[in-house]
């Protein structure tokens, strides 16, 4: 391992500070984003970025998080295409392939191959087994929640999907299948307006987590796909804020 940028940043009134590790994962090398308050964190959240990769909007995130009391790591999961790629929507609109380079890298992904890169990430961080760790995702980064979840019971104790995507589809291993069995608390926020993954394109995810108490779905009117992110055009204060209110909630009980 590795040390990359180190930097200390003020989030509102707490001094935060970020690392970037360096590690390998599934043949190449791989950046992890960690983040922490200064005086450290009792409890520790995995990240999953979505579509548009790691860019400056996850950084932000990741210290609002840390500013909360989080130690909060992200792994880069695109590094097989380069080290920290990341899009914002003013990048979308001044590349007219930046659409086709985003679809590229996720179809490059697997739910094996974001399984280890995990594993890789959380030997850098130093984060065991014993740990009892949240994970939140966003868009494609839901199905790796909930994968996460359902492979690492014992130490991923709650879980937060927002604008998901991905989680019912006709293959043998969707989601949906297994979701009945789901152990720990899940959250999962999406929008009524999601034109990018509509809540039909996830009813059978929703109707087989419908009967587990520990399992909570918020549907947000008027809210589209991205609604996280100040700087998109979809950014829908409302659901943003109480994604964050009722995710922090959950892990503050469970963590």
């Amino acid at each position: 391992m590795t040390l990359g940028t180190s930097v200390r940043v003020r989030y509102v009134a707490t001094m935060v500070h970020e690392r970037i590790l360096e590690t390998e994962s599934n043949g190449s090398p791989m950046a992890v984003v960690h983040t922490g308050p200064d005086g450290g964190a009792e409890r520790r959240v995995v990240v999953f970025h979505d579509g548009p990769g790691l860019r400056a909007s996850t950084h932000e995130f990741a210290a609002k998080l840390a500013t909360e009391g989080y130690e909060v790591m992200v792994p880069d999961l695109y590094h097989h295409h380069g080290r920290l790629i990341g899009f914002e929507p003013s990048d979308v609109a001044a590349d007219p392939h930046a659409g086709s380079k985003i679809w590229t890298m996720i179809s490059s992904l697997t739910d094996a191959s974001i399984q280890a890169d995990l594993d890789a990430a959380l030997a850098v961080v130093g984060w065991t087994d014993a740990d009892r760790l949240g994970c939140i995702g966003f868009c494609l980064g839901a199905r790796a929640v909930f994968r996460t979840m359902m492979r690492l019971p014992g130490q991923f104790a709650a879980g937060a999907m927002w604008h998901p995507s991905f989680l019912a589809d006709d293959q043998p291993d969707s989601p949906h299948l297994t979701a009945p069995s789901l152990a720990n608390s899940l959250f999962v926020g999406i929008g009524d307006a999601d034109e990018v993954q509509s809540i039909a394109m996830h009813q059978r995810f929703f109707d087989a987590v419908g009967p587990l108490a520990h399992v909570s779905v918020e549907i947000f009117e008027g809210a589209d796909h991205g609604f996280t992110w100040p700087v998109a055009p979809t950014y829908h204060e409302e659901a943003a804020t109480r994604c964050f209110a009722e995710t922090t909630r959950l892990f503050s009980r469970q963590l």
